[in-house]
């Protein structure tokens, strides 16, 4: 994803332009979703908050100010969004299947997604604050600049978090034998 791009896509919005904001839509509509799912574990909820996430974006964007990556400024509001309705919710859904990769045989599909199950439900133990961490970090690639800003906390509480996070994470999976 380009932040000149970006830039251009919302310029363009904020002209008027209906087919710029489908763009925005379909270049961020799949890790909108993901990050929602991570955070509050349900496949419903997540496509209500990926949808509540571009009414904002649409309602806010000429609020959004260019210095910054177009990228932390959505993913930002889809965290909160996805935190605000993990609050107002009561967490008693479980995550749905996985899609299974057609390139790969069976029996590797199989190991790869119960592994990936193993990890996803350590992930689902820890605390929302070090999840959330974990997720901006190392499903998304953020850097620790970005995740404070994403998150609004300093540097150092991402890093604290992070250290916190993983050593959770390594403690939950070395007991299930990963």
């Amino acid at each position: 994803m380009n932040r000149a791009d970006d830039h251009i896509l919302v310029r363009r919005c904020l002209e008027g332009d209906i087919k710029a904001f489908e763009g925005i839509v379909d270049r961020y509509e799949k890790i909108i979703y993901n990050a929602a799912l991570r955070i509050v574990k349900n496949q419903d909820t997540a496509a209500d908050v990926t949808q509540s996430v571009f009414l904002k974006v649409y309602d806010n964007l000429k609020r959004f100010n260019e210095r910054y990556k177009f990228f932390s400024w959505i993913y930002k509001i889809a965290v909160n969004e996805a935190l605000h309705t993990l609050r107002q919710t009561k967490p008693t859904d479980e995550l749905g299947d996985h899609l299974v990769s057609t390139e790969k045989n069976p029996e590797e599909v199989y190991r790869e997604n119960e592994q990936e199950d193993k990890i996803q439900d350590a992930l689902m133990r820890i605390g929302r604050d070090y999840r959330v961490v974990i997720v901006l970090r190392h499903f998304h690639d953020l850097s620790y600049d970005e995740i404070g800003y994403v998150l609004d906390i300093p540097e150092k509480t991402v890093k604290s978090r992070l250290f916190t996070a993983r050593n959770l994470l390594k403690d939950i999976l070395q007991k299930e034998g990963l």
